[in-house]
């Protein structure tokens, strides 16, 4: 059994957001947002989640060094020592691999959850369960536990894991037999009809050690990084060190060559926040579990139109999603499976399903305003 004296978490805190433009921007990405209308943002939800069930001061932070004003005033409980402050962006995998190696110094024998900070959770008492039980397979066996949900959709934004063999018995945890990022959307329907893959939920788990054997078995760059790492236990690195780290994903990385590569089948409800359009999906079709789904804020009417914390008349309208700032009433006649949001003086009207368009929209307005 795992020592829970051993377990530690990193939320990764410093992607952009830019794709649920205008609301999401570059000074106010979505990890600092609360879309559900929870009151408590992306960022604070996650951490409320782990410090459930690991010590405060065993939950690291990294974000890019431009939000640490806004880490500071949404998680007045992370001290300064325990934020990871980025001075450019290089992936997943120097994060990951910072942090572990000042955790390790911390504790040799550390089991570290990795979570993005973005992520919409169910139900917290699964969570909760699954994360221990991965957390004591990370301590039993040497390896990495990506946490997987089962589909309960075709669903061509998310990556999918393929379940291979069950590991000692255990009716959860298998070898991985594959990786698929954002397949298109008949193998999408493929996978979720075969029952033999999982959505990655972008959760992992593994062994300080082990961690930091194979990102320099398997990342060469990193051989001459890691012990100066190490050497310098400190969360604050020189900029020259981490510019010096390729620019690479966990899962490209490092998840894709290991041998001792696991995922868990969990019960856990989950959404990414990625797109306006996944969006509105997951508040249509996710498994509703013991917390209520969507919140008293978020209305869904009998034609599946969406309401974020918004107010909203629909006439002759279908499938569109609604998200104003307070105050602000929408009045929408003849309008079919659109976007429609308001943020900082931007209004975007746009089908929800074209990630394209509102690309080129993003790109018009940041020309007009520079």
């Amino acid at each position: 059994m795992n020592n829970p004296k051993n377990n530690y978490c990193l939320i990764l805190a410093g992607g952009l957001g830019g794709r649920l433009w205008p609301v999401s921007r570059e000074h106010l990405p979505k990890q600092f947002l609360d879309f559900s209308g929870a009151g408590r943002t992306l960022i604070q939800r996650t951490y409320d989640r782990f410090a459930r069930f690991i010590e405060p001061s065993h939950i690291f932070v990294s974000t890019q060094e431009s939000y640490l004003p806004l880490v500071a005033e949404q998680l007045p409980e992370v001290p300064r020592e325990q934020i990871l402050a980025e001075p450019v962006r290089r992936g997943t995998l120097a994060p990951v691999a910072w942090a572990t190696a000042a955790i390790s110094a911390l504790c040799p024998d550390a089991c570290i959850a990795v979570s993005p900070a973005d992520q919409v959770i169910y139900d917290d008492n699964f969570f909760i369960d699954d994360l221990k039980r991965a957390l004591n397979m990370a301590a039993a066996h040497p390896g990495v536990i990506t946490l997987g949900v089962p589909p309960t959709r075709p669903e061509t934004g998310y990556g999918y894991v393929q379940m291979g063999d069950l590991v000692n018995g255990d009716e959860n945890i298998f070898h991985v037999k594959s990786f698929t990022e954002k397949p298109d959307l008949d193998f999408a329907r493929m996978f979720t009809d075969s029952g033999e893959f999982l959505w990655n939920t972008g959760l992992f788990v593994f062994g300080a050690h082990y961690m930091i054997y194979n990102i320099v078995k398997h990342v060469p760059e990193y051989t001459d990084v890691f012990p100066e790492l190490t050497g310098k236990l400190t969360t604050q690195q020189p900029p020259h060190l981490y510019t010096a780290m390729p620019n690479l994903s966990m899962e490209y990385a490092v998840l894709e060559h290991t041998g001792h590569n696991y995922v868990q089948r969990c019960r856990f409800g989950w959404a990414d926040v990625g797109t306006w359009y996944t969006m509105a999906t997951d508040v249509l079709h996710s498994p509703r579990t013991n917390t209520p789904y969507p919140p008293s804020d978020v209305k869904v009417d009998g034609r599946e139109n969406i309401t974020m914390h918004s107010e909203a008349l629909f006439d002759n309208a279908s499938g569109n999603i609604v998200r104003l700032p307070s105050g602000h009433i929408a009045a929408i006649s003849g309008l079919d499976n659109f976007v429609i949001t308001e943020a900082d003086g931007v209004l975007m009207i746009c089908p929800k399903n074209d990630a394209a368009a509102m690309r080129r929209l993003q790109t018009l307005a940041h020309l007009e305003n520079s």
